[in-house]
């Protein structure tokens, strides 16, 4: 039903309309500093992968450390998301932005300082601290900054940003432990966050909601363990297997915790009085509620290639971390082309059908990759990956768009750590996904016959260890069989990767609003009608 929501905006808020309205273009170039932010997020997460073996000699790490390098990134991350977006609520988002920004900085430079796996460690987890509040408070501040009708092109810059980091991350990174300190991979985060802390100050406007939020204290942290919980378990399957008992404990008591999360928010809304983290009003909105869903198959999806391509380069083909990091760039291109131009195909045809057609051509872009043999040529791969990015780019931005526009200024803080949380999980509950049904099919189309017993074990963890010990044992029919078996792996995940895109399809059709109407910000003295 419609509900009319008061919209007055206090004198803060008026001061911010009209900062906007001043700077004009300015807004657009602090929207600049907002994808420098994220681009710094984004490669530090990229690049980390690539140090992995470098880190495991410096740091003297064991195959666990490693894995806890970039593990325990992600738990803090999922885990600080909603907290963050309280804060800027609370105490002001640029402020937030700002701190967030310097602790990055922070945490890059004692990463690369670290003597020892409890250094990395800790620094990793003030990167993921910092990460969680540089990520929510960017989308945050598009709701204040820009109008519904603005903010698909805004969402799609900051969305291609996120998806330029993929390439750079490997290329930069392989290139600096080529030929520099292997410190150099987090150090060079420090001058790209001056930068943008410069921008920051000079050109985004502070911003806060009028009433200081409530301090949910249950709230935030029955989300943060839920969260946390949640996603370890995934990882933990990932690893381990779907059957592996210890992960499936985790991720059911992990989804327990966010459903009783839910539930006290509910009843915390029903009392006079009463200040929940979240705004439970924000889940009426079908825009809102399937904007954040479905902002998540493209992640899930996308997976297919993120988590493949990199393996296929380096385990198949031969290259180094820096050419996988090259062979990207047509998936890059794509998505720059889908996103940034997204908010003029919605103004057209609405988000419904364009979301739906950028599932479908992110769809047949996967479907084409699962049809990939080991001797494919490298024009057939840059196509499927440049529609699979295109597709990719005009569904993301505008989901992320249909569920921003339900946003007030109030909540903006909060409702993005929200989208947030989402996407973020998405990314291990993918990998667990994709990483069962490659190994699965890779370790069927194996044949090991006539290989030795102490071999056996080695082939089968990976397609590197397997090409290792093909090349120890000088066998070319081991290492033409390891490199088809990954390959039938990888296409069969491509195919699973898909799926999940056609069912984005399905529903955008089927939930998310037809309706490509767009306001621009509300002046002061005016209400506005709110689909509750």
């Amino acid at each position: 039903m419609a509900s009319t929501v008061s919209s007055k905006p206090t004198s803060t808020s008026g001061a911010i309309f009209s900062a906007i309205a001043a700077t004009g273009n300015r807004r657009w170039w602090a929207l600049g500093a907002l994808a420098l932010a994220v681009l710094a997020v984004g490669v530090d997460g990229t690049v980390l992968s690539v140090a992995l073996p470098t880190l495991s000699k410096a740091l003297h790490a064991s195959e666990s450390d490693l894995q806890w390098f970039s593990s325990g990134y992600f738990l803090v991350l999922a885990a600080a998301m909603l907290p963050a977006g309280l804060l800027g609520d609370r105490y002001g988002r640029k402020k937030v932005l700002l701190v967030s920004l310097a602790l990055f900085a922070v945490g890059s430079a004692s990463c690369a300082y670290s003597t020892s796996v409890v250094e990395f460690m800790a620094a990793r987890v003030l990167v993921g601290l910092a990460g969680a509040g540089l990520i929510v408070m960017a989308l945050s501040v598009l709701t204040v900054l820009y109008s519904k009708e603005e903010r698909p092109q805004a969402v799609g810059i900051i969305s291609a940003a996120t998806f330029v980091a993929f390439p750079i991350g490997p290329i930069l990174g392989g290139w600096l432990l080529t030929n520099y300190w292997w410190g150099w991979v987090f150090l060079i985060n420090v001058p790209v966050v001056v930068v943008a802390l410069v921008a920051v100050v000079a050109l985004v406007p502070e911003s806060r909601a009028s009433e200081h939020p409530g301090l949910d204290l249950v709230g935030v942290a029955a989300s943060a363990a839920g969260l946390v919980i949640l996603t370890y378990g995934l990882i933990k399957a990932g690893q381990d297997g779907w059957g592996n008992a210890y992960a499936v404990v985790m991720m059911v008591g992990g989804v327990a915790l966010l459903v009783g999360f839910f539930a006290w928010e509910r009843w915390l809304t029903r009392q006079p009085g009463g200040q929940p983290l979240i705004d439970l009003t924000l889940f009426g909105s079908a825009s809102f509620t399937w904007g954040v869903i479905l902002a998540m198959f493209p992640i899930l999806a996308m997976l297919g290639i993120l988590f493949t391509m990199p393996q296929y380069s380096q385990g198949v083909l031969g290259t180094n971390a820096m050419g996988s990091g090259l062979r990207l760039l047509p998936l890059v291109a794509g998505l720059m082309v889908g996103a940034v131009p997204a908010a003029k195909v919605v103004h057209r045809v609405g988000a419904k059908i364009t979301v739906a057609a950028g599932f479908g051509l992110l769809a047949v872009g996967l479907f084409l990759g699962s049809t990939m043999s080991v001797g494919s040529s490298g024009l057939f791969v840059a196509a499927w990956l440049a529609v699979a990015g295109l597709g990719t780019g005009l569904a993301m931005a505008t989901a992320m768009s249909a569920a921003l526009v339900e946003l007030s200024e109030e909540k903006s803080g909060v409702g993005s750590g929200v989208m947030q949380a989402v996407n973020k999980t998405g990314g291990p509950l993918g990998i667990a996904i994709l990483g069962s049904v490659l190994s699965a099919r890779y370790l069927a189309r194996l044949d090991l016959v006539g290989i030795p017993k102490s071999a056996d074990a080695a082939v089968r963890q990976s397609v590197f260890a397997g090409v290792a010990v093909a090349q120890k044992l000088h066998s070319p029919a081991l290492l033409i069989s390891v490199h088809r078996a990954f390959v039938g792996g990888m296409d069969l995940a491509l195919l699973v990767s898909a799926g999940i895109a056609l069912a984005g399809v399905v529903l955008a059709v089927v939930f998310l609003p037809q309706s490509n109407a767009s306001t621009e910000p509300i002046p002061p003295g005016h209400e506005r009608q709110t689909a509750v």
